[in-house]
């Protein structure tokens, strides 16, 4: 069988979209005759299996990444760790943070990792909050449950950062994303925690009332 040529061009485009090794990409894009698109699907795979296979493995090391936005009215931090310090230090596990920072900043919803982050009295709460909607009160019992159902586990990864689309490729989740990177640094790797700082959250702001303050004065 002919090994088609592939330029170096190519290879490099490959992996600036999928974040894989460029051996991997090239005989990616060899295997699948120059199709990028079947390539991409192929690495999506290789790297989906690379990763799960890596998932239990203990990971210790990593950073601490932020994100101030623009206006510094919102700011992440995410604590991401790997196996190693050497892979901490790694160019794409940083880029990999500062997505991940960026991403939280940007999904005012999500509050967790995973799904599995999520204690259970949120979940007893969406629960009655979806079994309580008027659309649903004349549906019979077993077509209610497997909606509210479905609400509630649609809701509960709304609020899982590992199940939103990653907002530079929209193709692929947070899961994907960090799967890719599995399989390219070879460690496992995993989103420990991260907390969100909005500008006054939890502030009562002081509502000042002119004509009041003017009459204040005046009584004294």
């Amino acid at each position: 069988m002919m090994v088609i040529k592939i330029s170096a061009k190519f290879v490099q485009e490959l992996r600036n979209k999928t974040g894989a090794g460029m051996m991997d990409c090239k005989k990616a894009l060899q295997s699948s005759d120059g199709d990028m698109q079947l390539a991409i699907e192929a690495l999506r795979k290789k790297g989906l299996a690379m990763a799960d296979k890596k998932a239990n493995r203990i990971a210790v090391e990593g950073i601490i990444e932020s994100y101030i936005h623009a206006g510094s009215r919102i700011g992440v931090l995410v604590e991401i760790n790997c196996e190693t310090d050497f892979v901490a230090r790694r160019s794409e596990f940083q880029n990999l943070a500062k997505d991940l920072a960026m991403q939280i900043a940007a999904c005012p919803s999500v509050k967790y990792v995973s799904v599995d982050h999520i204690d259970n009295s949120i979940i007893e709460r969406e629960t009655r909050i979806e079994s309580e909607k008027e659309d649903l009160l004349n549906k019979p019992a077993n077509i209610k449950e497997k909606i509210i159902s479905g609400r509630v586990e649609k809701r509960l990864k709304e609020m899982s950062l590992i199940n939103q689309p990653f907002i530079k490729n929209t193709d692929i989740s947070i899961e994907e994303l960090i799967k890719q990177h599995i399989a390219l640094l070879g460690e496992n790797i995993k989103v420990r925690r991260f907390e969100k700082f909005l500008l006054g959250e939890g502030l009562d702001k002081k509502e000042n009332n002119f004509l009041v303050d003017v009459e204040n004065i005046i009584n004294k």
